[in-house]
């Protein structure tokens, strides 16, 4: 990013430091110009942006980024220092899609007023620390693609207002807090790619009620889909993921509850049973994807062609039987993608688009 580019994206919020400036006193501009200054001695940038922008010959109100700190994707390296935390006026601090690494700062803890936190896209590694749990004005907390280990701490409860929790793509373990799953702020939920254990509780979904998007695939969850999870009806915009996984049992009935759900992926489980007719009633659905589940017996429901705005359905590899409609195209207008293959399907079949079967 150039430093024109990063002049336009952050005019905005120049005008927005301005009028915080006015009522802020000039000890505490000075200590947070410090603090500024101090963190760019930590880091490099071959563009040297900051290098030009954070003078002490300007004031920090014309600086790029403040009074959000917004850095990111500016190839930039070195450890977060721990003078951060002495940005009292701070409400986002967005580091992603850097070259940042270490832990960190206990410090950070100190920004009560944040309510973006996005360090996405680094190297940052230890534990994700329990001091978070004091930031409780945070809305959206953004930690995907680091190398986190250590498990999640179970004071992120105290964040009430979190409306986004991203943490997949780290090296967590260990169960999910039960206590994350009390949040009744949250609307996504991303801890996928990690190696994390046990089994989700049943009634999660009733202290849920804005959830939209559930991603935690590629995990080592085990246990029963929670029948209860009919109850998040409100899942959506994001997706219902939880693929790659060792869930055992059926799957629900209640998913037919889930009518707003546009994303399905439940595949490599240890699954058995059938799938329910009852997912025929999400009639919102563009991709289904159950895969890989050699317990999955019986026909393909019926009411799965019903499903209008279907455009991708993967149900390969299962040990499913019987036959399909005459011309799923009739069925299916919108789709594009087919896979059925590695089934004990029979029958003929009329296609006006070729698939991969």
């Amino acid at each position: 990013m150039n430093y024109n580019t990063c002049f336009h994206l952050l005019l905005a919020l120049f005008i927005s430091c301005s009028i915080l400036c006015l009522a802020m006193t000039v000890r505490n501009l000075n200590s947070d110009q410090f603090v500024l200054l101090e963190f760019k001695d930590h880091i490099a940038g071959p563009q040297n942006v900051l290098a030009n922008n954070w003078t002490a010959s300007t004031s920090v109100c014309n600086w790029i980024g403040v009074i959000a700190l917004n850095l990111t994707s500016m190839n930039l390296r070195g450890t977060i220092p721990p003078h951060l935390g002495n940005l009292s006026f701070l409400l986002s601090l967005n580091l992603s899609s850097n070259h940042f690494y270490g832990h960190l700062p206990k410090e950070l803890g100190q920004l009560h007023h944040l309510r973006i936190l996005q360090l996405s896209y680094n190297r940052l590694n230890r534990e994700i620390p329990s001091w978070l749990g004091n930031l409780q004005r945070v809305r959206r907390l953004e930690m995907k693609i680091n190398n986190f280990t250590g498990t999640i701490p179970e004071t992120l409860v105290n964040m009430s207002n979190i409306e986004i929790l991203n943490l997949g793509f780290n090296q967590l373990s260990g169960q999910i807090p039960s206590s994350i799953f009390k949040i009744s702020s949250l609307k996504a939920i991303s801890l996928s790619s990690n190696s994390l254990s046990g089994s989700l509780p049943n009634d999660m979904c009733q202290h849920l009620p804005k959830l939209e998007g559930l991603h935690l695939s590629w995990n080592e969850l085990s246990g029963n889909i929670p029948f209860g999870m009919g109850k998040c009806n409100n899942l959506k915009n994001l997706y219902l993921s939880l693929s790659y996984n060792q869930f055992t049992g059926i799957i629900p009935r209640s998913f037919g509850n889930l009518t707003r759900l546009q994303l399905l992926f439940l595949g490599f489980n240890n699954l058995e049973g059938q799938i329910p007719e009852e997912i025929g009633n999400l009639l919102g659905l563009e991709m289904l994807s159950i895969t890989a589940i050699k317990g999955l017996t019986d026909q393909i429901p019926t009411s799965i062609f019903n499903i209008s705005s279907l455009k991708t359905v993967d149900l390969s590899n299962n040990s499913l039987s019987g036959s399909l409609p005459n011309d799923i195209c009739q069925h299916l207008p919108k789709l594009e993608v087919l896979y059925l293959g590695w089934n004990e399907l029979s029958g003929n079949i009329f296609f006006t688009k070729e698939f991969d079967l």
